[in-house]
C-alpha cells in the first residue's frame, strides 16, 4: 500500500486530477464566455456515466500495477510524453473552441442558424475538427502520462470510434448548410482524427 504514495504515484495521479478537472472546468467556463450563461448547461462539462467508467477503469488499472508492478510506473520519459500530449491537446481543443466562438457548441447542430457560418482559418485551417483532434490526442495522452498499457489502447480504440461515428454525421449536416463550400473545404484539410476521412 505505501507504493500508492510514493512520489512517482503522486506525481502521476496529481498530473491525471488536474488534467481532468482543468480540462472540464475551462470547457464549462469558456462555453460560458462564448455563449453566455443562459445558453450553457452541466452538460457543458462532458460528463457521461461512460466517460466515468473510463476513468474509474483507468484508475483501477493504475492502482493494480503501482501496487503488484510498481517498476512499470518508473518509465518517467514515457509518462512526460504522455504530460505532453495532455497539454497538447488541451491547447489544440481551447484553441479550436476560441477560434470558432458560437460556431462551436457541445451538440452538432441539425438546423441551420443565421449566425452559423464555416470556420475554415486558424487551426480550422490544419484540421476540420480541432476540438476531436485535441480531445482524442488528449484521452490518450492520460493514459501515456499514467503509463496504463491497457487503457491506452482501450481509450484509444473507444474514442476514435466516438468520433469514426460522430465526425461522417456532423458532416453530413455541414454538407447541407455550406454544399459546395463545405465539400471543397473537407478535400483539402484532413479530418484531424488518424483514419476517419
Amino acid at each position: 500500500m505505501t507504493e500508492l504514495f510514493s512520489f512517482t504515484a503522486c506525481r502521476q495521479l496529481s498530473q491525471f486530477l488536474a488534467a481532468i478537472l482543468f480540462f472540464h472546468i475551462s470547457e464549462y467556463f469558456l462555453s460560458i464566455f462564448v455563449h453566455g450563461r443562459s445558453n450553457v448547461t452541466l452538460k457543458s462539462l462532458l460528463i457521461t456515466k461512460n466517460y466515468i467508467v473510463a476513468i474509474v477503469c483507468s484508475l483501477l488499472e493504475y492502482w493494480l500495477e503501482v501496487t503488484y508492478f510498481p517498476g512499470l510506473k518508473e518509465y518517467w520519459w514515457i509518462s512526460n510524453v504522455g504530460l505532453a500530449m495532455v497539454i497538447m491537446g488541451e491547447t489544440i481543443r481551447k484553441v479550436a473552441m476560441v477560434t470558432a466562438g458560437r460556431a462551436f457548441t457541445h451538440l452538432i447542430k441539425i438546423h441551420h442558424e443565421e449566425q452559423h457560418r464555416l470556420v475554415t482559418h486558424g487551426v480550422y485551417g490544419f484540421v476540420r475538427h480541432p476540438g476531436y483532434c485535441g480531445f482524442f490526442i488528449w484521452s490518450v495522452g492520460t493514459q501515456i502520462m499514467l503509463l496504463n498499457p491497457i487503457c491506452t489502447p482501450a481509450f484509444a480504440i473507444v474514442v476514435w470510434k466516438f468520433f469514426a461515428g460522430r465526425i461522417p454525421y456532423e458532416e453530413f449536416f455541414l454538407r447541407q448548410f455550406f454544399e459546395d463550400e463545405y465539400d471543397s473545404y473537407a478535400q483539402k484539410v484532413s479530418s484531424g482524427v488518424p483514419f476517419v476521412k
